[in-house]
């Protein structure tokens, strides 16, 4: 369950669930997407197991880390009272779960400033690079958040160093970004659906470095 909703299982493909008749998929594949969307095939539709990689072991501690530090001194709220309560005040959330029904996708936000004037969305990164594939995964992160609050307050997006306070990226999310977006996000579901075939990337050192290697029949 996530904020109440009931999540089916996709028939064939893991990490696909349907909510409200429609597939929803993670927010973290449109940065998977911008990298090699080929590899969700890999993982989801024909589900090869692979270890993890360092990166992502290293990741998911700091994660864990940051999270355990922030509920010893965080004050529990729900959702709308978070919302309602920032229109006066500066609230902090970490790790908010997200969800768009009518988009179809959902996650969980890293951290979000909520302001009166605005709300930041920030997704911590390894490094101190705004890759496209990067902005692509925060954009969603934004596009769900503000399909959630119905409110016209400016939505920041923002990419930040993990494990710092260095936001080395932002950017608000304005109609241009919604629409880039939306794109993307419509090309994901045409792969889930079947109606596009997934694509690989013509890059031999992403396909070097990519846990899947082994096991890719399109390997450059």
């Amino acid at each position: 369950m996530l904020f109440g909703v009931n999540l089916i299982p996709h028939p064939s493909i893991s990490g696909v669930k349907i909510i409200e008749n429609k597939n929803n998929f993670p927010i973290s594949w449109l940065n998977t997407q911008g990298y090699c969307e080929y590899s969700i095939f890999l993982e989801n539709v024909r589900k090869i197991i692979t270890a993890p990689t360092r990166a992502m072991i290293q990741g998911s501690r700091e994660h864990s880390v940051l999270e355990e530090k922030f509920k010893e001194e965080a004050e529990p709220a729900t959702f709308d009272e978070m919302l309602e309560s920032s229109k006066t005040a500066e609230i902090l959330s970490r790790e908010l779960p997200v969800i768009s029904a009518s988009y179809g996708i959902r996650g969980f936000i890293d951290e979000v400033w909520m302001t009166p004037d605005e709300f930041i969305i920030i997704d911590d990164k390894p490094g101190t690079v705004a890759y496209p594939s990067s902005i692509n995964q925060v954009y969603g992160y934004c596009m769900a958040f503000k399909d959630m609050i119905k409110e016209d307050r400016k939505i920041v997006a923002s990419l930040r160093q993990r494990g710092t306070d260095n936001v080395f990226w932002a950017s608000y999310f304005d109609e241009k970004a919604e629409k880039k977006i939306n794109y993307i996000i419509n090309h994901m579901h045409e792969l889930i659906s079947g109606t596009k075939d997934f694509n690989s990337t013509d890059n031999p050192n992403k396909c070097n470095k990519c846990r899947f290697n082994r096991s890719c029949d399109r390997r450059v």
